[in-house]
């Protein structure tokens, strides 16, 4: 009974791979760089929204529920 002989494997090819990527890619991550630089060179702009007074009071309620 003879064994099979596998056949050599195709040889790799030498050239690079070409890979592109959408424009969103590079334009998104550096419009949230440039957003949060902002931020830190004018945190008087970065304003902590005001709350609701009724959410505010249904969420601690829920926080006293909870805990219980």
């Amino acid at each position: 009974m003879s064994a099979r002989t596998h056949s050599r494997p195709l040889p790799a090819t030498t050239r690079g791979v070409d890979i592109r990527l959408p424009w969103w890619a590079l334009a998104l991550p550096v419009l949230a760089f440039v957003a949060l630089l902002a931020l830190i060179l004018h945190p008087t702009d970065a304003q902590a929204a005001t709350g609701d007074p009724l959410i505010t009071h249904f969420l601690e309620r829920a926080r006293e529920l909870v805990t219980r």
